[in-house]
C-alpha cells in the first residue's frame, strides 16, 4: 500500500484489489485532454495589449490566442481589448503609444507569421513599454508549422520573465495519471493540458511520478506485479528499468536536485523508512532509523535536506533531516495532520496537506518563520507540487464525485482546475522548466 494514502486513513481509487496484468508501454497521443479553469487572479495584475500577428490567419493554431491564454492562466496579466484599432501594428515603427497609452495599457505585443518557400515558418515578436515608448524584448523564430504552439508559449515566458522578472513556465510539462474505467494511465502533457501523450498504461495502479531534475525521465510506482515496485522511464525512448524491487513495497520515488540519486520508501527492514538508491539501481543505503513510518520525502533544492512524513511523534507530521543521514528536526506543529511536504523552488518554504476540521487542504510553510498559510479550501487535496517558478502549485483534488487536478498560486489569490471529460486525474508532478530557459 502507498503509504501517502494510507496517512489520508482513506482508500483512495488508485489503492484497488491487483488483478491481471495489462500493461502497455507507449507514447501514444492520450484519449482525453486537461481542460483548464481559471477563478481569481493577482491583486496588482499588468494591463498588456497583444495585437494579432499578421499572417496568422492561414494557421491552423492562433499563436495569439495561445499567448493570450497562457498569461491570463497566470492571474499576473490583464488583457487589453485590441478591437477597433485600424490599422493594427504589426511593428514597432507602426504603433502609436498615445492610443495604446488611452486604452490603458502598459505593455504592447506585436509580431507577424511569414509562410518561407520550404513551408517553415517566420515568426517575429517584440515587446514594448507604452509608457517609455521602448522595446523591451524581441525575438525571430523559424520554425516548423507543428512548432507553432510550443513557439508561442515561449514567447508567453518571455513576456512572463521580462515584465515580473520570474522565469515563465508556460513551456513546461506536468505528469499525472488518469484512471478511466479499470484502466490506469500515467501521462505527460503540457502545462496548458495540451499534448497529452500516455507514458504507460496499465490495469493495475500507477501511482506517485516523480520528473528526473533534467526533465528527460519520470520515475514512478506500478503495481503490475501484484507489488509496489518502482520503475524509471525515458520519456525519449519509452524504454524503462525496474529501479527497486525488494521484499515488500517499494515507493514514494524522489530524485536528488543533481539527478543521481533517489530518496525511496522501502519495508524490506519492517515498517516504512527512507533509503538512497543511485540512479543506476545501485548503491541502496538506509537513511532513516525510527520505529514509526517514514514516508514520502522530498529534497531540498541544494540537496542538503530529505523532508518527509512519518507519524514518530504520535501523528502524521513533517519532518526534515540531512541528507547524509542524522537526526530530524520537526516541522510542522500546528495540528495533528500534516503530509506530502514538496520543497518550494528557492528552499526557503515547502507545501503540504494540512488537515483542518474534516478536510484536506493546500498549505504552505516558511521554513525560518514556521508561518503556515492554508491556500485551498476544497474538502480532499492532496500530491501538491511546485511550478519550477515557484509561483504557483500543481496538486489533485476531487469534484462531483471524482479526482481533477487543480492549481493555486503562493499566494492564494489564483486558482484553476485542471480536469478531463470523463475519468478521475490524481497525483500530479510539475516538471522543470526546459533547458533553454
Amino acid at each position: 500500500m502507498n503509504m501517502k494514502n494510507s496517512f489520508f486513513g482513506r482508500i483512495g481509487p488508485y489503492l484497488v484489489p491487483l488483478f491481471l496484468l495489462g500493461l502497455a508501454l507507449l507514447a501514444s497521443p492520450a484519449r482525453a485532454a486537461l481542460t483548464i479553469e481559471i477563478t481569481g487572479g493577482a491583486a496588482s495584475q499588468i494591463p498588456i495589449a497583444i495585437v494579432p500577428f499578421a499572417g496568422e490567419i492561414p494557421q491552423p493554431q492562433s499563436l495569439t490566442g495561445v499567448v493570450d491564454a497562457d498569461l491570463q492562466r497566470s492571474g499576473q496579466f490583464r488583457l487589453v481589448d485590441t478591437s477597433g484599432v485600424t490599422p493594427l501594428p504589426h511593428s514597432p515603427g507602426d504603433v502609436i503609444y498615445p492610443d495604446w497609452k488611452g486604452r490603458g495599457a502598459d505593455a504592447l505585443v506585436v509580431g507577424s507569421i511569414a509562410q518561407l518557400p520550404d513551408g517553415r515558418l517566420d515568426i517575429k515578436f517584440r515587446l514594448l513599454d507604452v509608457l517609455t515608448q521602448s522595446q523591451l524584448a524581441g525575438f525571430s523564430y523559424t520554425i516548423a508549422p507543428t512548432q507553432l504552439r510550443a513557439t508561442a508559449h515561449k514567447i508567453a515566458d518571455v513576456i512572463y520573465q521580462k515584465l515580473t522578472g520570474i522565469p515563465g513556465v508556460f513551456s513546461t510539462r506536468i505528469a499525472y495519471v488518469v484512471k478511466q474505467g479499470k484502466r490506469f494511465e500515467l501521462q505527460v502533457s503540457d502545462a496548458d493540458g495540451y499534448g497529452a501523450q500516455t507514458i504507460v498504461s496499465s490495469s493495475q495502479p500507477i501511482i506517485s511520478p516523480a520528473w528526473s531534475p533534467d526533465g528527460t525521465r519520470l520515475a514512478y510506482v506500478s503495481f503490475e506485479t501484484g507489488k509496489a515496485v518502482i520503475y524509471i522511464q525515458s520519456l525519449a525512448t519509452g524504454g524503462r528499468r525496474v529501479l527497486a524491487n525488494f521484499k515488500g513495497s517499494n515507493s514514494a520515488p524522489a530524485w536528488s536536485p543533481d539527478g543521481t540519486r533517489l530518496a525511496i520508501v522501502l519495508t524490506r527492514d519492517g515498517r516504512s523508512q527512507l533509503y538512497l538508491i543511485n540512479a543506476d539501481g545501485t548503491g541502496l543505503r538506509r537513511l532513516s532509523h525510527s520505529p514509526a513510518i517514514d514516508t514520502e520525502p522530498n529534497w531540498s533544492p541544494d540537496g542538503k535536506w530529505i523532508a518527509f512524513t512519518s507519524d514518530r511523534g504520535g501523528s502524521p507530521q513533517i519532518y526534515r533531516m540531512p541528507a547524509t543521514g542524522g537526526d530530524a528536526q520537526r516541522l510542522t506543529f500546528e495540528g495533528s495532520y500534516n503530509v506530502s511536504p514538496n520543497f518550494s523552488p528557492d528552499g526557503q518554504s515547502f507545501a503540504f496537506v494540512h488537515r483542518s476540521g474534516s478536510g484536506f487542504h493546500v498549505a504552505v510553510q516558511d521554513i525560518a518563520t514556521g508561518q503556515m498559510q492554508v491556500l485551498t479550501d476544497t474538502p480532499l487535496d492532496e500530491s501538491p507540487s511546485f511550478a519550477p517558478n515557484g509561483r504557483m502549485i500543481l496538486y489533485a483534488t476531487e469534484s462531483g464525485g471524482r479526482g481533477i487536478l487543480a492549481a493555486v498560486s503562493v499566494d492564494g489569490g489564483t486558482k484553476q482546475r485542471l480536469y478531463v471529460q470523463s475519468g478521475d486525474v490524481r497525483e500530479p508532478a510539475w516538471g522543470p522548466l526546459s533547458k533553454n530557459q
